[in-house]
């Protein structure tokens, strides 16, 4: 008698658990939450203390700015990935192809947490700290599956 193991990076969308999909879904929402946030303070919004090592008091200087304006492509990106692994969203290729993806994502947002609480800013410490570690803990979740 043999028996076929599906490892979990080739889980299919029916084998994906619930776990997987909901905090793919609460991820998503963190991603698109600081995703507007940088869009406003792309757009000129004076939080510039709470950011980027709270080095700048209101708005942030054009670079940052710009590098704010790049952060909401990517934090769309990442929900886009979590969402598509855990078969929220549909591919054709289905949601295995985005597991290195989707872990490479929680330990970009674990590096994040250690520099937002090395930061000056206290707004980073207290409150960007706390939420990039949960945004760590939900992607290496949806990555398990």
């Amino acid at each position: 008698m043999s028996s076929t193991l599906t490892p979990p990076t080739a889980r299919s969308v029916a084998t994906m658990s619930r776990r997987a999909r909901r905090a793919s879904i609460v991820a998503a929402v963190g991603f698109g939450s600081f995703a507007l946030y940088q869009a406003a303070l792309a757009a000129g919004a004076p939080w510039g203390d709470h950011v980027w090592g709270g080095r700048h008091e209101g708005v942030l200087p054009t670079s940052l700015r710009i590098g704010s304006g790049f952060a909401v492509v990517v934090l769309a990106g990442m929900a886009t990935v979590v969402l598509v692994r855990s078969g929220v969203i549909r591919t054709a290729g289905g949601p295995g192809r985005l597991t290195k993806t989707t872990w490479a994502i929680s330990a970009y947002m674990t590096l994040n947490t250690l520099g937002n609480l090395a930061s000056e800013s206290q707004i980073e410490q207290a409150v960007f700290g706390p939420f990039t570690a949960l945004m760590a803990g939900l992607t290496a979740v949806v990555a398990r599956g």
